[in-house]
């Protein structure tokens, strides 16, 4: 049987099933990193596309089958990753993966009768992750619903630590602030780690001055952090009702999140079988059949007086154009989901209040799996996020062996520039380091830097 032949790489050998959203978003940031690449898809054409434009190895067919895994050289496989259309032919490529190869397997798993059995399946087919876009992209949601002034929340240290981002109003205390009296005056117990001002991203040192319009990203407790933005003028309190328009897999997960939160839900969607669906799933939800882009129909169920509003819609144009209409007619908390990411720069310039990119959300826990699998053993990555555009990384590591970045007061380290240790987890209690702090055995670290592509916590190291 013909394999392909593979170049010598430092990175490691992966092969990815399926060329759709989330596997070209994983296509392009794998290749960044150095790793050597096989995609597998039953559409041809993509398959020669995709091959050419990345420079790496493709392969037409079905990747549940056990001669094209050979022929893509499963044998020599560091990892197989499977990102199909079907939950089905993902985990069915994860098992004939596990039996003829010695590799590590993740599957993208979005139905909800599998979702609740993921930690069965994981351990039964010997799985190294089941990431489901649709759940994770729901629990940021719900994140935002539960602190509705943040453009964003991002969660630390099992959940112990918050990075939020949001930005600075006109006329607000912190406008002309340096961070260093807001450190000292107001609000020792949190941490200014990157700041958006037209267009540039800065890691902040001391003398920094806010100003109006910047967008801020700050690592708190998860109470320290509302107190914070209480502090500065900021409403904190979750909202009380929300309305969604569509009734796919996201909408169902965030439903069920936010009632279990006190939040009252109304979902507004087209079809009638998936209402009845629906109406079955979430008997305390109030469920709409309707056209949900119909200004009428959303007046009439009360848009003006929804606390948030969530386009959840299959199609993007249409989620942009339902927020930009729900900015216009209510003073709700609006929440965009967008799966293309071709025109992100006309995106961002538009006032769409928190946008959630589920293709990113998988992709970033596919990478730090993957930073981690290469890595040393003085630590490992627990968490990675990008900020603002790719061009800053929130990275977590789990610190297990002594090194030269243990028992040393931060103070003294030679830190690369562009690089803040944001916080530190030690045994469930959150740290935000100063200079005679730190590092020990057995904390995790939460690094804020501009740099890319850290594996490991020397990495932190000039």
């Amino acid at each position: 049987m013909r394999k392909l032949k593979k170049p010598l790489h430092t990175g490691l050998n992966i092969i990815i099933v399926g060329c759709g959203k989330v596997g070209t978003t994983l296509i392009e940031q794998l290749r960044k990193e150095g790793h050597d690449i096989t995609i597998i898809d039953q559409n041809a054409q993509k398959v020669q596309e995709i091959a050419s434009l990345y420079d790496i190895m493709g392969l037409p067919g079905n990747g549940a089958s056990y001669k094209v895994q050979m022929e893509a050289g499963i044998e020599d496989a560091d990892l197989i990753i499977a990102v199909t259309n079907s939950d089905e032919l993902n985990l069915l490529c994860c098992t004939v993966a596990k039996q003829v190869g010695n590799c590590a397997a993740i599957a993208r798993v979005r139905t909800p009768d599998y979702s609740s059995e993921a930690g069965y399946l994981r351990e039964t087919l010997g799985l190294a992750m089941i990431i489901n876009p649709e759940l994770e992209a729901s629990k940021e949601a719900a994140r935002i619903l539960y602190l509705p002034t943040a453009l964003e929340v991002n969660s630390f240290a099992h959940g112990n630590a918050e990075m939020v981002k949001f930005k600075i109003p006109s006329g607000n205390i912190l406008n002309g602030m340096t961070i260093a009296y807001l450190g000292k005056n107001i609000a020792p117990n949190i941490l200014i780690c990157a700041i958006e001002r037209n267009g540039e991203v800065y890691i902040p040192s001391g003398s920094f001055q806010m100003e109006a319009g910047d967008t801020i990203s700050f690592v708190a407790s998860h109470k320290n952090g509302r107190l914070f933005l209480k502090d500065i003028g900021f409403q904190t309190k979750q909202v009380k009702n929300t309305m969604i328009i569509g009734g796919g897999k996201a909408t169902y997960y965030l439903a069920k999140q936010l009632m279990t939160m006190g939040i009252s839900v109304k979902i507004i969607e087209k079809s009638r079988r998936r209402c009845e669906e629906l109406s079955n799933l979430l008997p305390k939800a109030v469920i709409i059949n309707g056209d949900g882009t119909d200004p009428d129909l959303l007046a009439e169920e009360g848009i003006e007086y929804t606390e948030s509003f969530i386009a959840l819609t299959g199609i993007d144009e249409e989620n942009i154009l339902l927020t930009l209409h729900a900015k216009q007619v209510s003073n709700a908390k609006v929440i965009t989901k967008i799966n293309r990411l071709a025109f992100k720069g006309v995106i961002s310039g538009l006032d769409l209040g928190s946008v959630i990119y589920p293709r990113y959300i998988t992709s970033e826990a596919i990478i730090a799996y993957v930073r981690a699998k290469k890595n040393s053993m003085n630590s490992n990555i627990e968490t990675l996020y990008h900020l603002f555009d790719y061009r800053v990384e929130a990275i977590e590591f789990k610190v297990y062996e002594p090194s030269k970045v243990t028992d040393i007061p931060l103070m003294t380290l030679p830190l690369k520039k562009n690089l803040l240790i944001s916080c530190i987890n030690r045994n469930g209690t959150v740290i935000i380091p100063s200079g005679q702090d730190s590092i020990q055995v057995g904390d995790s670290v939460m690094i804020v830097t501009t740099h890319t592509g850290f594996q490991d916590i020397l990495d932190i190291l000039e």
